[in-house]
C-alpha cells in the first residue's frame, strides 16, 4: 500500500510518502520520503510538491492507495488548504481517507501508558487539549479548548504531553508530570493514519471536515 500523508495545520507543514509492504500491520510502515512545506504559502506549494514527490519515486497519483490527513486542531486557513487537496484527490481517485487528530498523535508520541493530556498552544492564553487513556489503544475522553489555568487543573493526575515550551514550563512550575515531545509532522500522521486505514476507520471525501476546536472569529462575532 502506498500512503500519502499531509499536514498543513501548523506554522510549518509537510507531506510524507509511506509504503506498507504487508497490509495487515502498520508496524511495517516505511516512511519513503518527507517534504517540508513553508508556512504561509501552503496553497501555492502543496499540489506541486505532491506531484514532485511522487515523480521523484517513479509514481503518479494513480499509484496512491490511501490518504492520511491532519484534521486539526490548528490554523483555519492551513487546515482548509490541506483538507481541500485530500478531498479532491481522494474523490477523483476513489481512495480512502484517514482523518488524524494532531492531539492523538502527540498523546501517543509520549510512549507511555495511562492517562495522557496532549496540549498545543492555541494563543490568547488558551490551549488545544486532548485527554486520552492509553493502553493497547488510545481512548479519547475529550478534545477541547482550555484556558492555561484549566489546562493545568486537568493535567493533575495525568502526564502532560506537549511540544510547546511555554506550556511545558508552566507545568513544571506547577509540579506536574511533563513529557516534552517534538511537534507532530506528516510522518507521524502517516503512522496513525495507516493504523486507522487497516482497521477500516476511514471516511469519504464529502465527510472529511476540519476539527478546529476553537470557533473562528467570524462565528464568535456573529453570535455576539
Amino acid at each position: 500500500m502506498i500512503l500519502l500523508a499531509i499536514d498543513t495545520s501548523g506554522p510549518q507543514g509537510s507531506v510524507a510518502l509511506a509504503r506498507v509492504p504487508d497490509e495487515r500491520s502498520a508496524l511495517e510502515l516505511e516512511i519513503v520520503d518527507l517534504i517540508p512545506l513553508e508556512g504561509g504559502t501552503f496553497s501555492a506549494q502543496l499540489v506541486p510538491q505532491i506531484a514532485g514527490l511522487l515523480a521523484t519515486h517513479g509514481l503518479n497519483k494513480e499509484d496512491v492507495d490511501a490518504f492520511a490527513a491532519a484534521s486539526g486542531p490548528g490554523s483555519f486557513t492551513g487546515l482548509r488548504v490541506g483538507l481541500a487537496a485530500v478531498k479532491a484527490l481522494a474523490e477523483v481517485l476513489h481512495k480512502p481517507i484517514a482523518a488524524v487528530s494532531r492531539l492523538e498523535v502527540l498523546a501517543r508520541a509520549a510512549g507511555v501508558r495511562g492517562t495522557v493530556l496532549a496540549a498545543l498552544d492555541a494563543g490568547r492564553g488558551e490551549a488545544y487539549a486532548g485527554l486520552y487513556d492509553i493502553q493497547e489503544v488510545a481512548q479519547m475522553r475529550f478534545e477541547r479548548l482550555l484556558t492555561n489555568a484549566e489546562l493545568l487543573a486537568e493535567a493533575a493526575g495525568a502526564i502532560l504531553v506537549t511540544p510547546d515550551f511555554k506550556i511545558a514550563e508552566g507545568a513544571r512550575v506547577a509540579g506536574l508530570q511533563i513529557k516534552p515531545v517534538e511537534p507532530p509532522r506528516s510522518d507521524a500522521i502517516a503512522r496513525l493514519g495507516c493504523e486507522k486505514i487497516l482497521k477500516g476507520e476511514t471516511i469519504s471525501p464529502e465527510d472529511l471536515e476540519a476539527n478546529y476546536i476553537r470557533r473562528s472569529d467570524a462565528e464568535i462575532f456573529a453570535t455576539k
